[in-house]
């Protein structure tokens, strides 16, 4: 049998190049190696501001995006977290083992706390306990993560570690699985790719809107004229970017170009561009077809029921431990 693995992503309506090259992209590298379950996570999203009216669309446009991007119903199991009620059942068992100070200690809660000041919540403080009742509940040893993401597994494994001592071994430690791309920054250049921050590119974007997009993203500030010398290393654009969608013979040639002034910076986004929509294209089509599809609705609901079932399972035993 195959080793279990799992992975989240927040329902926040199609997926930018940021998600895509930092998650999904190895999503579907690790499905032919891994028992995978892929979660939508709809009760993270709710722990801070967003439209209500929306959340029911942007789920299942999340859904599509990750079919297009690769992902087999054939190899992996693809689901919505609010549709499988153990995840919350297991949160609450996780919640009464889980120290108040783990929880506090946390980068993600201040930095989310800085950017919503008005609404530091519950839930935003207790994220983390949450994430790891998603992945224990399938009992999954792997977790593919980028590095910013290595405190959240760091944590997962604490109050596993906790759980079997006082139970016994009951729960597996998950182990990460370090993502091929690095954190992916904004078309800024300062923050991490973001739909509410608007510094970034959709993955099922037209080639003009990529284009548009492309040209207000921030290169090597100390390049002000096309005849200044300029710094690939210190561009984002091509540390973000190029490294992640252009040819290594394309590498070459910017990095030559930029350092002694050949092609200027307009010259060097419309290569990217071109690179871009190579890789970008397929998908953008594939999700066109897919929206299409009467039967997406059946398709979620099979994934639903998958999950649960494996689910059931595993929260019966962890109540059976703890006298419930």
């Amino acid at each position: 049998m195959k080793e279990i693995l799992f992975s989240g992503i927040r329902p926040t309506g199609g997926i930018h190049i940021g998600n895509y090259l930092g998650a999904i992209s190895n999503w579907v590298r690790l499905q032919d190696k891994y028992e995978s379950f892929f979660c939508i996570v709809d009760y993270h999203a709710i722990t801070t501001p967003y439209d209500i009216k929306e959340l029911r669309k942007l789920i299942k446009d999340m859904f599509i995006s990750i079919l297009a991007c690769g992902i087999d119903l054939n190899k992996s199991t693809l689901f919505i977290q609010s549709k499988v009620s153990e995840h919350t059942e297991l949160a609450w068992i996780l919640s009464c083992i889980t120290n108040y100070n783990w929880l506090t200690g946390m980068i993600q809660f201040k930095e989310k706390s800085s950017h919503n000041p008005e609404n530091i919540n519950t839930g935003l403080l207790s994220y983390p306990i949450l994430q790891t009742a998603d992945i224990t509940l399938y009992k999954a040893k792997y977790v593919p993560v980028g590095e910013d993401q290595l405190q959240h597994i760091e944590l997962a494994r604490d109050i596993v570690r906790k759980f079997n001592y006082i139970y016994g071994d009951t729960l597996i430690e998950p182990k990460p699985i370090i993502t091929e791309s690095k954190r992916i920054m904004g078309l800024d250049a300062v923050n991490k790719m973001s739909k509410s921050l608007n510094n970034y590119i959709g993955i099922t974007e037209s080639s003009e809107e990529i284009f548009s997009k492309l040209k207000t993203a921030v290169t090597d500030t100390a390049r002000v004229r096309k005849t200044d010398p300029g710094d690939p290393q210190k561009c984002n654009v091509y540390i973000s970017f190029h490294k992640n969608f252009s040819t290594q013979e394309d590498l070459m040639n910017i990095e030559d170009g930029c350092k002694n002034a050949k092609i200027g910076c307009i010259d060097c986004k419309k290569i990217l561009h071109k690179n871009m929509l190579n890789r970008l294209s397929p998908i953008r089509e594939k999700y066109q077809e897919i929206s299409k599809n009467k039967d997406i609705d059946d398709l979620i609901e099979l994934g639903n029921k998958k999950a649960k079932e494996k689910a059931k399972n595993v929260l019966n035993e962890i109540k059976e431990k703890i006298g419930l």
